[in-house]
């Protein structure tokens, strides 16, 4: 008798990043591409030591940077924070955290994977990029604005782009505002808010 072959039976899109601080760019990105391709959860992983930001002097422990994280998605049932990178030596790989996922949650998860349509213009850069590809569904989020004849087709034709509502903010922006003194009510939930100004972040 024939067995027949397992069913993905959970859908899971990871959002990688540094999170310096998380925003509310973020989180939108992340629900609507939840509900719009049908993702039964959004995990966050922030990035302990991304290898292209390693002369970044920007970016602070990734301790407080979880901490943020898993402040501002409390109230999404939907949404979960893992330590997976914080908890590994060496520099944060994405091909070395799907290894780890595809093991952890089994073959019959779907695993996906979110970027911003911008980042696969450094696509070269990345560890292994084909076993990348190989490994999961990369989305790559656009905004209203941005030209994606500005990436290769030859990769475009490799991801699933998903168009979002457009959200002008920035880490680099919010971490500026800070330093000048100035509001980030809005930009950022408001327990990440609280968090940055009890540590002194960014200052």
């Amino acid at each position: 008798m024939d067995i027949p072959t397992p069913k993905t039976t959970n859908r899971i899109a990871v959002m990688g990043g540094t999170f310096n601080p998380i925003h509310y760019a973020h989180l939108i990105s992340a629900e609507q591409v939840r509900t719009g391709l049908g993702y039964d959860k959004i995990l966050f992983i922030p990035s302990a030591r991304p290898p292209h930001k390693v002369a970044d002097v920007d970016i602070i422990e990734p301790e407080h940077r979880y901490q943020m994280v898993l402040s501002a998605i409390a109230e999404n049932p939907h949404f979960e924070v893992s330590r997976i990178e914080l908890e590994r030596a060496g520099p944060s790989y994405t091909i070395e955290t799907l290894k780890v996922l595809k093991k952890r949650y089994g073959e019959t998860t779907e695993l996906a994977w979110i970027i911003g349509a911008d980042s696969l213009i450094e696509y070269k850069v990345w560890r292994d990029f084909d076993e990348v590809l190989a490994q999961c569904v990369m989305i790559a989020t656009t905004r209203p604005s941005y030209d994606l004849n500005r990436v290769p087709l030859e990769i475009r034709k490799r991801v699933t782009t998903f168009p979002i509502t457009g959200v002008d903010i920035s880490a680099t922006v919010i971490r500026e505002r800070i330093r000048k003194g100035l509001s980030i009510r809005y930009l950022v939930p408001e327990d990440v808010q609280a968090y940055i100004h009890r540590y002194r972040l960014y200052q």
